[in-house]
């Protein structure tokens, strides 16, 4: 059984035009020989006219009566002149079918006297004969004189030459016919090669997918623009979608799992630093109850301790706060002037940086107004620079700047320190990411700092960004200004 579709499309084109050659043969052959007998039939119609004619005309120029005597008497002469005024041989015979006279015995007794029998009945006859490539015609007919049957005429004509011009007529049509098949078959076959090759092709790359194989293409030569072109094209491009998608499925799945991770490693990180400051307080709280006063120095340090380790445990459940939307959307928005707020974050923090061995220098514009929430803004920037602090070089300057770039509000905090690698900038500011970096494992930091500077950004429809490069690191914050924001329901 055929199951390619090549293989049927040979096979029905192969019985296609074999039935429709031999069809087309067999029509051509039954019209010429069709014709052939017409042509016979209409020439024999008027050898039989002209020649009753002239045995009419001899039987009224010699005074013979009607009687099949004097018909066989005249015989010798009637086949004589027939002879030459047809062209054809002659034969005269009696009613009964006794020979009277012929032009050539031989041309008659060699073949079938069949039309000579159904003269004999009083029927017009003839007999069609094929001999070494000869054709000839015998035609036999009842002579009636006023209605009397006086005898026999009997014809032998050649009609080769008709035979040979319709053998010819019939080779031509088969030899053309045959070519014109042939040339249909093999523009079919090209044509059937032309569509199922690309389909093998569809095939296969289908069952390499099938397998799990996407790096497969079709390759359709000349950029065909016919529905198999598009078909090849619009594989194509669905294994490219089906790449495209799994690559960001992987992706998904990747940052899943990282942030799977960085979860985890943030609840690590928070059971520890709750754990640790609340121990410490428990256990600085347990020796000044039972010590009491006794020991005032121990008393004041413990005292001190409790109000740190109670401040640093504070500070982590505010950082804990923020992150959640709800309820850092409290505030309503309203004009806020950002270059002010930055400023004074930046004379809060100034002592902070002292101690840490490090000088802020603050450029800021007058009139950088937005429209948003000031709390969270003033944590913004409260966030930025105490990273900034924490993760500069020592007796090093940060640069802090605040402008107009078009229609927002552009903020640069500028340090110089350890240079951030390019697959850390990409996730730096993702929630509880903590990057592996020195200054990192500071005590109290659990991830959470960018990560609320991003949903601060965002809440106020501006952008972040950051970039790390020969030891300097460069955080820019811009914010829509108050005459570009849109109103807010």
């Amino acid at each position: 059984m055929i199951r390619t579709i090549r293989g049927k499309f040979l096979v029905g084109f192969f019985l296609i035009f074999a039935l429709s050659f031999v069809l087309l043969n067999q029509t051509v052959d039954h019209i010429i020989q069709k014709s052939n007998r017409n042509i016979i039939t209409d020439d024999l119609i008027g050898l039989k006219k002209n020649s009753n004619v002239y045995v009419r005309q001899a039987f009224l120029i010699n005074h013979f009566t009607n009687d099949d005597l004097y018909f066989g008497q005249m015989s010798e002469e009637i086949v004589n002149d027939l002879k030459r005024a047809t062209s054809s041989e002659v034969s005269a015979y009696t009613v009964d079918g006794v020979l009277l006279h012929s032009s050539s015995e031989a041309a008659f007794t060699q073949a079938a006297d069949d039309d000579l029998k159904q003269a004999l009945q009083g029927k017009t006859a003839y007999t069609i004969s094929y001999e070494q490539g000869m054709a000839a015609v015998r035609y036999s007919y009842p002579v009636i004189i006023d209605g009397t049957k006086v005898g026999i005429l009997r014809f032998a004509k050649d009609f080769t030459l008709l035979y040979e011009q319709s053998g010819t007529i019939l080779d031509t049509i088969t030899y053309l016919a045959f070519g014109i098949m042939a040339a249909a078959f093999l523009f079919s076959y090209i044509l059937s090669r032309n569509m199922t090759i690309p389909l093998v092709k569809l095939s296969k790359a289908s069952n390499e997918v099938m397998n799990g194989n996407l790096d497969v293409s079709i390759d359709v030569k000349q950029k065909r623009r016919d529905e198999i072109g598009r078909l090849a094209a619009n594989f194509n491009e669905m294994i490219g979608q089906i790449k495209q998608q799994i690559a960001r499925i992987e992706r998904d799945r990747d940052r899943l799992e990282r942030l799977n991770q960085q979860r985890k490693t943030f609840f690590d990180n928070v059971t520890h630093e709750l754990k640790t400051p609340l121990t410490s307080i428990l256990g600085y709280a347990e020796i000044i109850r039972q010590q009491g006063e006794s020991d005032r120095a121990f008393f004041d340090k413990g005292m001190n301790h409790v109000v740190q380790e109670s401040e640093r445990l504070h500070d982590m459940v505010l950082r804990l706060l923020e992150l959640s939307k709800e309820t850092a959307g409290r505030e309503e928005f309203r004009r806020v002037e950002t270059g002010r707020i930055l400023r004074d974050t930046c004379e809060a923090l100034t002592f902070k940086a002292k101690r840490y061995q490090k000088t802020l220098r603050c450029e800021i514009d007058e009139q950088l107004e937005v429209y948003g929430q000031e709390d969270r803004i003033r944590q913004l920037f409260i966030n930025l620079l105490d990273n900034a602090i924490k993760y500069s070089e020592a007796r090093s300057e940060i640069q802090v700047q605040g402008g107009r770039a078009g229609e927002m509000a552009r903020f640069l905090i500028i340090n110089r320190g350890e240079t951030i690698p390019p697959n850390q900038l990409t996730e730096i500011f993702e929630p509880y990411y903590v990057p592996d970096r020195q200054g990192a494992k500071e005590t109290g930091s659990v991830g959470l700092g960018l990560g609320i500077v991003k949903s601060i950004v965002d809440d106020h429809g501006g952008n972040i960004r950051m970039s790390s490069e020969h030891e300097m690191t460069t955080l820019e914050v811009a914010l829509p200004l108050m005459m570009a924001e849109r109103e807010r329901s």
